[in-house]
C-alpha cells in the first residue's frame, strides 16, 4: 500500500510528536504510523478515512491537513508557507490555545489589578482568577484527558492540570491561574522557537526556482517548472536561479552553486558544463538543457533526504525518547509518594500552604518541574541545525545516526582512485636522448605528436592522458591508420607510411632495442610508482613518456588538516603496492595498503574497526559500495552528480573534491558537544529543581519559570550549530 502524506501543527516539541503517533496508531485500519517532528510530517500506512483521522489528531490538541491541501491554498510547498514568521506575538494568534492563553492572561491581569487595588469584593476578584483558569486551562486540560483515554498516557497537560486543580483545592487561586497562563505561553514559546529551528531546514526549500523560461525555436514561455521534460531548453538570464539540472549548450558565465556544492566561488561555466537547480548564474545569459525532472534535480533529491533524515536519529536521541516515555509517569508516581508517605508515615503536614510546608503542595512543584519537553528537544534542535548549516556548504549527512558516528570517529580509510587521486591519468613527464634544456623541447614535442596520432584512434586511459597533453602543448598530430589494440603490450598503426608502436617498458625490453639512458629512466619511473611507456617511431626507441594518475591538489593538506583533529588517514588501493607507496608518500597518509579487491577492503576495514572502534569510509559511492557499507560512516563524494552516491552513502559531499571533509568532521563534532550539553543542563537542572521542591524550597511560579527556562536554553544552544 502506498504511504500517505500530512501535515502536522501545533507541534511544540518531540513528545508531541510521538502523541500524535501513538494516537493514531490505535485507530482501526492503521497499518503504520510516523510522525517526524522536525518536519510536522505524518507518514501513514492504512486504509482511514481523513476525517477519523483529522478527529484524533485535534483530540490530543493538533492539527492536520493532506500535502496537497497545503499546495493549493499557498500556491507552493508548506514549509515556504512558513518561512520568515513575522514574530512571536504573529505565532501566538496564529494557534487557537494561545489566543485563549491571551484571553486568559488579559483576565488574570484584570484580577491581579481589582485584587491589588481593592476594587471589587474578594468573591468577585476569586472568581475572575477562576475565570482567568478555565479559559486558558481548557485546551490543556482537553490534551490530557484525552492523552490518558486514547493513548493510557499521563502526559504533561494531564500533570499541568492536576496541578492546577490542586493549587484550587489549596485555596491558591493566583497561583494556579498564574501557573497555567504561563505553562500556555511557554509552550508556546517553545514552539515558536522550534519553529525558527525548522526554518533553517525550509530555507533550504526556498532556493527552489518555481518558474522557468522554456524555449521553442524563437518564441519563450514561462511555465512551472514541473512542466518541464528532460531535453527541453530554458534561458538564464544574470542574476537568476537555474531551474533544473541539466548541461549548457550556449552561453558562458560564472554560476555560484555553493547551496549545492559548497563551492566557495562561483565557477566558469561554459557549453558542455552541468549545472544544477537552485545555483545562481552570473555575469551572462544561459541556454540550458534539462537533464532531470523537477522531481529528481539534485536540489529536490537533497530536500527530500534531509527531510527523511529524522528517521535515523542520534544514538543519544534514540535513549532519551525511551527514557522520556516512562519519565513523566515515574515522576507523577513519585509525586504521589512525596504527597502521602510523609504525612501517613512521619507526621508531615499534607495541605500546609504555598510556603511549601505542605507536602501535597510540594508533590504539585514536582508535577510542574516534571515537564520533559527540554529534555527531548535537546537533540533534535541540535541534529537538524547541523545537518542544515552542514548541507548549506556542500555535505549532505543523513541524520543525526551518521552525524553522531562521524564525530565518534579515529580512522578515515580513503579509496586511492577518484578520490584521493584525480582518478585519470595525466602526463607527468616526456623524456628522449635528444631533449634540449628549454621546457617541452621540440623533440618531446614531436614525441607526444607521434603518440598521439596513434592513440587518437586507441580507447586504452593511457589514450586519453597523451591526447590531453597534446592539446596542452599545442602539437598537432598526423592521422595513423592500421591502428591495432596489442592486449597487454599497446597499441600501434601506421603514421606517414611508417610503422609506430607504443607499449610498456617491458615489452619494449624484449623486443626493441634502446639506450641504456631510456632504459635506467623507464626503470626509474616505474620506481616512483607511474606507469612508462616507449614509443618507436619505425627505425629507433625514440623516447619515454611518464604517466600517473595524479593526487588530487587538496588531499595533502586535507589528509595534514585531519592528522591535526586526531584522525588517523589510510588508504585501501586497489593498484599495486609500488603504486600505492608513491600516492601515500605524496598525500601524506599515516598508512596504506596495496593489491586489495574489493572484498578485501572490506575485510581492511573490518580490520580496522577491531583496532578502533568507529571507521569512516570514504570513495566513490559506487564502486567502494561493500566498503562504505561495512563502514560505521560511508562518505561519497561529487554526489551532486551521481544519483547513486546521494543514495548508497551516510554522508554525500556534493562537490567533487575533499576540501569540505575536515570542517564536516569539526562541526560534527561541535554538535555532538551541544547535544551532550544540553543532556547534562536538562538532567542536571531537573534533578536540582525536583529536589528543590522535594525539600519544600521553591514555589510552583518558580517550577514553571524554570521548565520555560530549561526549553529555551536547550533549544537556542542546539541552534548553534547553525553559525557560520
Amino acid at each position: 500500500m502506498t504511504p500517505r502524506e500530512f501535515k502536522i501543527g501545533n507541534m511544540d516539541c518531540a513528545g508531541c510528536a510521538r502523541e500524535v503517533e501513538s494516537a493514531i496508531k490505535n485507530l482501526e485500519g492503521v497499518d503504520s504510523a510516523r510522525v517526524e517532528y522536525i518536519t510536522n510530517t505524518l507518514e501513514l500506512i492504512g486504509d482511514v478515512d481523513f476525517a477519523r483521522l483529522r478527529e484524533r489528531v485535534e483530540a490530543v490538541g493538533k492539527t492536520i491537513c493532506e500535502v496537497e491541501e497545503v499546495d493549493a491554498v499557498s500556491g507552493q510547498s508548506y514549509e515556504l508557507n512558513r518561512i520568515g514568521v513575522l514574530g512571536f506575538w504573529d505565532f501566538l494568534l496564529g494557534r487557537s490555545e494561545s489566543r485563549l492563553a491571551i484571553v486568559g492572561g488579559a483576565l488574570l491581569l484584570i484580577a491581579i489589578v481589582v485584587d491589588l487595588l481593592g476594587l471589587l469584593p474578594a468573591q468577585i476578584g476569586g472568581a475572575l482568577y477562576m475565570l482567568s483558569l478555565l479559559v486558558a486551562m481548557r485546551p490543556i486540560a482537553r490534551n490530557g484527558l484525552n492523552a490518558l483515554r486514547i493513548n493510557r498516557e499521563f502526559n504533561i497537560n494531564m500533570l499541568m492540570t492536576v496541578a492546577a486543580i490542586g493549587a484550587l483545592f489549596l485555596g491558591e487561586f493566583l497561583e494556579a491561574a498564574t501557573v497555567i497562563f504561563l505553562f500556555a505561553i511557554g509552550e508556546a514559546l517553545e514552539g515558536y522557537t522550534a519553529d525558527r529551528a525548522r526554518d533553517s531546514l525550509r530555507s533550504l526549500v526556498a532556493l527552489k526556482p518555481l518558474t522557468a523560461q522554456r524555449l521553442d525555436g524563437d518564441f519563450i514561455e514561462k511555465v512551472p517548472v514541473e512542466r518541464l521534460r528532460i531535453a527541453d531548453r530554458v534561458r538564464v538570464l544574470p542574476g537568476e536561479k537555474i531551474p533544473m539540472d541539466g548541461a549548457v549548450v550556449a552561453g558562458n558565465s560564472a554560476v555560484d552553486q555553493a547551496h549545492i556544492t559548497g563551492e566557495s566561488l562561483p565557477l566558469a561555466k561554459s557549453p558542455g558544463d552541468e549545472v544544477f537547480a537552485g545555483s545562481i548564474n552570473g555575469e551572462a545569459a544561459l541556454e540550458i538543457r534539462v537533464s532531470r525532472l523537477s522531481s529528481d534535480n539534485t536540489l529536490s533529491r537533497i530536500i527530500e533526504l534531509l527531510q527523511q533524515s529524522q528517521s535515523r536519529r542520534a544514538p543519544s536521541q534514540r535513549l532519551i525518547d525511551r527514557f522520556a516515555h516512562h519519565y513523566t509517569p515515574a515522576v507523577a508516581l513519585a509525586a504521589i509518594t512525596v504527597a502521602l508517605i510523609p504525612p501517613l508515615l512521619l507526621g508531615g503536614s499534607f495541605w500546609g500552604g504555598s510556603d511549601g510546608s505542605g507536602w501535597f503542595y510540594r508533590a504539585l512543584s514536582m508535577l510542574v518541574i516534571a515537564c520533559p519537553c527540554a529534555l527531548v528537544i535537546s537533540t533534535p534542535v541540535t541534529v537538524i541545525s547541523a545537518i542544515t548549516s552542514l548541507a548549506r556548504r556542500g555535505a549532505l549527512i543523513k541524520g543525526g545516526a551518521p552525524l553522531e558516528a562521524l564525530a565518534a570517529t579515529k580512522v578515515i580509510a580513503f579509496d586511492k582512485t577518484g578520490t584521493l587521486t584525480q582518478g585519470r591519468l595525466e602526463v607527468m613527464a616526456t623524456y628522449t636522448d635528444n631533449c634540449g634544456d628549454e621546457p617541452d623541447c621540440k623533440p618531446c614535442a614531436e614525441l607526444i605528436s607521434l603518440a598521439a596520432s596513434v592513440e587518437a584512434q586507441s580507447t586504452h586511459p593511457f589514450a586519453n592522458a597523451i591526447l590531453e597533453a597534446a592539446a596542452q602543448l599545442g602539437v598537432a598530430y598526423a592521422d595513423a591508420s592500421v591502428v591495432e589494440a596489442m592486449t597487454g603490450l599497446g597499441v600501434r598503426g601506421k603514421v606517414n607510411g611508417r610503422r609506430v608502436t607504443i607499449g610498456s617498458h617491458r615489452y619494449f625490453h624484449d623486443d626493441f632495442k634502446h639506450s641504456d639512458h631510456l632504459c635506467k629512466l623507464a626503470n626509474g619511473i616505474e620506481a616512483a610508482g607511474q606507469s612508462a611507456i616507449m614509443v618507436h617511431d619505425g627505425d629507433i626507441v625514440c623516447g619515454v613518456i611518464a604517466l600517473a594518475d595524479a593526487p588530487r591538489a587538496e588531499s595533502r593538506a586535507v589528509v595534514s588538516a585531519l592528522g591535526e583533529i586526531g584522525i588517523e588517514s589510510v588508504m585501501l588501493s586497489g593498484d599495486n603496492s609500488r603504486v600505492a607507496e608513491s600516492i601515500a608518500g605524496q598525500v601524506g597518509v599515516d598508512r596504506y595498503y596495496g593489491d586489495l579487491l574489493p572484498q578485501d577492503k572490506v575485510a581492511a576495514v573490518e580490520k580496522l574497526a577491531e583496532n578502533h572502534g568507529q571507521v569512516t569510509m570514504v570513495g566513490d559511492g559506487i564502486n567502494d559500495a561493500p566498503a562504505l557499507a561495512r563502514a560505521a560512516v560511508g562518505i561519497a563524494m561529487g554526489g551532486a552528480g551521481s544519483a547513486q552516491a546521494m543514495e548508497t552513502a551516510d554522508i554525500v559531499l556534493m562537490a567533487d573534491g575533499l576540501h569540505q571533509l575536515p570542517t564536516t568532521i569539526e562541526r560534527a563534532r561541535f554538535a555532538r558537544r551541544l547535544m551532550r550539553q544540553n543532556i547534562a543542563l536538562s538532567f542536571g537542572l531537573k534533578a536540582v529543581f525536583l529536589l528543590l521542591a522535594v525539600t519544600g524550597n521553591v514555589t510552583m511560579l518558580v517550577a514553571v519559570f524554570a521548565d520555560m527556562g530549561m526549553s529555551l536554553a536547550v533549544t537556542l544552544n542546539g541552534m548553534r550549530a547553525l553559525r557560520d
